[in-house]
């Protein structure tokens, strides 16, 4: 996401950083490229407006700092500016109330509500929350079929409700089975419609009435720009919306809704989809979306990634076996399956600074999914012994590794070289003696 606008911002701080100081003219042709790259994203006209001219004001308005230089001093500007446009804080859910906690996802068919109901539901049992969740769409077909299939995946149980009942019947039952039963969370997969009407508005009056919701959650879908903050400002104009969640925005590499919704509605975005997978939903931080906008990285959530995946006492067992040079493929395996739960490899090196401009040349060299695959393929093709000694893999072995994993022997013969390699590696980190090596390779913390 906002690949193209993070490319452009960093053209224009490569052209402020040849120049000596800060200057009305550098900065006004600073400024209209800022323009032009913000409206190519589709963010609303009026707020690109008002951003440009607060940037304007403050970096004419201030001295640059000795220790700043010009494009250090307005990407400052720019990130507190872009930060503040949308939402300055992070915005959590009100949980704090007596349980159970009602909270009602609302939006337009096909902007990914019902999903998004699981995902949330799945974050919040992360959070030793215990949610229930609820399906009030009875006009859709297998919507309700569709909720109860998430809940079994996640393990979150789901309220028998069945299609022609009332939603608001429904809605009401369901808190009151949550306060009987122990759940603290209650979420309400309300109906959609292609386009609003009054009839879903009124629905959606009578549901809010009944069980007096913590939260309203507007789901809404990223990849149609303009049309999803419209679609935000009308339902906040009817309901008061306390958050926005924005689905599909790994597929969004624009990003325009996302700083518009809040400067246009006051509603601040809540959460983010960020791919398929239903871990795939993250808590949006403006400050930390600003940093990866411009370049500077994001590793406060690559650190809270990480932390999520990696269970401290399998990291210093792990960094035994690096000291000693013990490292198999079997760990190698096991690394692989905890990068990969915590992202795609593009989104990760998008935290990393300095990488968020080079994606498009990046993204030859970062191993896709069908790769990653196909190396844990050939490793699980493999005996628990030919894991742990690779020297006992003699050609036949190997033919039977490609034969069982769908690969070719070439392709055996390429991971158990790039493994030999990194064993080599990592024997001369332990013979440097004060040298670390479990500290020194990324992930393995």
């Amino acid at each position: 996401m906002f690949e193209n606008l993070t490319e452009k911002f960093q053209g224009v701080l490569k052209t402020l950083r040849g120049q000596g100081r800060i200057s009305e003219g550098n900065i006004e042709s600073a400024l209209r490229e800022v323009r032009l790259a913000l409206l190519e994203a589709d963010v609303n006209y009026n707020v690109v407006k008002d951003f440009t001219a607060a940037i304007k004001e403050k970096a004419l308005g201030a001295e640059v700092l000795a220790s700043l230089t010009p494009d250090q001093h307005f990407i400052k500007i720019v990130h507190a500016e872009m930060a503040k446009m949308m939402g300055g804080q992070a915005q959590e859910l009100d949980l704090a109330r007596r349980p159970p906690v009602p909270v009602m996802l609302v939006g337009l068919q096909g902007s990914g509500k019902t999903t998004s109901c699981g995902k949330l539901a799945l974050f919040l049992q992360k959070k030793k929350r215990s949610p229930f969740l609820v399906p009030a769409d009875v006009y859709r077909p297998a919507a309700i079929e569709q909720l109860k299939i998430l809940g079994s995946q996640i393990g979150v149980p789901v309220f028998d409700s069945h299609s022609g009942a009332d939603p608001v019947e429904i809605c009401r039952e369901a808190v009151l089975y949550a306060d009987r039963n122990g759940y603290d969370t209650v979420l309400l997969d309300t109906a959609g419609r292609l386009h609003i009407d009054e009839e879903l508005m009124e629905e959606l009056r009578r549901i809010k009435a009944a069980v007096d919701p913590a939260d309203i959650l507007l789901v809404a879908d990223a990849m149609t720009g303009q049309d999803a903050v419209n679609v935000a400002k009308a339902f906040h104009r009817k309901l008061s919306l306390t958050g926005v969640v924005l689905t599909k925005m790994d597929g969004d590499a624009r990003g325009g809704a996302a700083l518009s919704i809040r400067a246009v509605t006051g509603a601040p975005i809540q959460f983010v989809g960020v791919g398929e997978k239903l871990d795939a939903l993250e808590p949006f931080f403006p400050d930390r979306m600003a940093s990866r906008i411009l370049g500077m990285g994001d590793i406060l959530t690559l650190v809270e990634k990480a932390q999520e995946t990696i269970d401290e006492k399998q990291a210093r067992e792990l960094e035994r076996k690096l000291r000693k040079s013990q490292f198999t493929l079997e760990d190698f395996r096991d690394q692989l399956l905890r990068v990969r739960k915590m992202g795609s490899m593009e989104d990760l090196l998008g935290m990393i600074p300095g990488m968020g401009g080079k994606l498009k040349e990046l993204k030859g060299a970062a191993p896709d999914e069908a790769e990653l695959r196909r190396t844990l393929a050939i490793i699980d093709s493999m005996t628990r012994e030919e894991r742990h000694n690779v020297k006992i893999l003699n050609g036949s072995r190997r033919k039977r590794i490609a034969l069982g994993s769908g690969t070719t022997v070439q392709e055996v013969n390429r991971l158990l070289k790039s493994f030999q390699q990194a064993e080599q590696m990592i024997k001369r980190f332990s013979q440097a003696g004060n040298r670390k090596p479990g500290r020194n390779l990324p992930f393995f913390r």
